[in-house]
């Protein structure tokens, strides 16, 4: 979005035509809806903000829910916003610290300082870019005067008379739709000036989870966070934000469940163990956390293989930290002879996972040529140095 679409939309005439469009999904709902509207009269800016901005509202509700239709976004804004699940886990952690007013620096399209003022936090919210702080102040003028939002660098706020900082650098490219990722040493903020305001006041700071270990400060919290199966972002908390004797967390959200894992540092791995009766999946958080030794104990389990994060063992048990799998049998790995033995079984329906091999599940798939009404899981996997398939079904 540019700035020419940006004034057309943010007038009543803009915002009363977008939410009387007709929801837009697919390329051919767009033709019409632009043919609809040029034909009425409106300018070219005022239908490509109000066209564009109705399929990213429908792309939104993955991560707002229904807040979703009444918010403003850009594309870059949609896919790097945090998930209102996660959102309202970090306003409440500023809760617990006794934080009142917080900053939150790299606010983008405003989805943690949605959540932040909704816990009765007052926010200063702050994006470099014009246009994506003009959407915030849309996006959070339910909240009055609790919220400003303004457009600057991180680096040039005045942070006196704020408690705390939530700070989400930019880790891609500027831009509303087409980005790229770009190295740490090009973050904006600098993770040098991040981590030096984090030794002088508490500091949340959310970064990609597969951010490298070994750039994390000591004496910081680091929180992984898992949504729904997927691993989303890792969290350094400072200051009074940090938990006493907690240096590595694993958060795992799934519906409206949450669960916890913590520990002072990373967890010892248990001894590998012979296949069993069942077969585990730690969540993206667990091992990006290294808890998985923590996870296997509680499990009475072990992995398969060194350094392979699947884990096996005989008691029937399980926990909110893994999804558990019985195994029905081994079966060859070689692609002609497993389709032939799963023919057999009548599986048509098959889940492919795997760790430890160079395969592409939807090509290894295909291969396969499945036929039947059954269905079930396949992990592909090395174990004693050999490429091995596990056939088992969910637990």
């Amino acid at each position: 979005m540019d700035q020419g679409e940006l004034d057309a939309l943010l007038t009543s005439e803009g915002l009363a035509l977008l939410d009387a469009l007709d929801p837009v999904e697919t390329t051919a709902d767009v033709a019409r809806a632009v043919s609809r509207l040029r034909a009425e009269g409106h300018s070219p800016d005022l239908v490509s903000a109000v066209v564009g901005q109705s399929r990213l509202r429908l792309r939104a509700e993955a991560k707002f829910g229904p807040f979703a239709s009444r918010m403003l976004f850009t594309r870059a804004g949609v896919e790097q916003a945090t998930r209102m699940a996660v959102a309202a886990h970090h306003a409440a952690r500023f809760r617990r610290a006794g934080i009142g007013r917080v900053a939150d620096l790299g606010c983008g399209i405003g989805g943690d300082a949605l959540a932040f003022a909704g816990s009765g936090l007052d926010v200063l919210a702050v994006d470099a870019d014009p246009v994506t702080a003009a959407l915030a102040a849309y996006n959070l003028r339910p909240f009055g005067d609790a919220v400003e939002v303004r457009s600057a660098r991180a680096e040039e706020v005045d942070l006196a008379g704020w408690d705390a900082v939530w700070l989400d650098p930019a880790r891609r490219t500027a831009g509303h739709s087409e980005t790229r990722r770009v190295a740490p040493s090009d973050y904006s903020p600098s993770l040098d000036w991040a981590h030096e305001l984090g030794e002088r006041m508490p500091v949340g700071m959310k970064l990609g989870p597969a951010h490298d270990r070994e750039a994390i400060p000591d004496g910081v919290e680091a929180q992984w966070v898992s949504v729904d199966g997927s691993t989303v972002e890792v969290v350094l908390w400072s200051g009074a934000l940090a938990r006493e004797g907690v240096g590595r967390a694993a958060l795992v959200i799934r519906g409206e469940a949450s669960h916890e894992l913590t520990s002072a540092g990373d967890t010892e791995d248990e001894p590998v163990r012979e296949l069993g009766a069942f077969l585990h999946e730690p969540e993206g958080a667990v091992i990006r956390a290294r808890l998985v030794g923590e996870v296997a104990r509680s499990l009475e389990a072990g992995p398969v293989a060194p350094g392979i994060a699947y884990l096996t063992g005989d008691a029937a048990v399980t926990t909110p930290f893994v999804t558990s799998f019985r195994v029905r049998e081994t079966l060859p790995a070689d692609a002609k002879a497993l389709a032939k033995a799963l023919r057999a079984r009548g599986i048509g329906t098959l889940e492919i996972k795997k760790r430890g091999v160079d395969i592409d599940p939807a090509l290894f798939r295909k291969k396969l040529n499945l036929r039947g009404d059954e269905s079930a899981t396949l992990f592909v996997t090395r174990i004693g140095g050999k490429r091995t398939a596990i056939l088992a079904d969910r637990v």
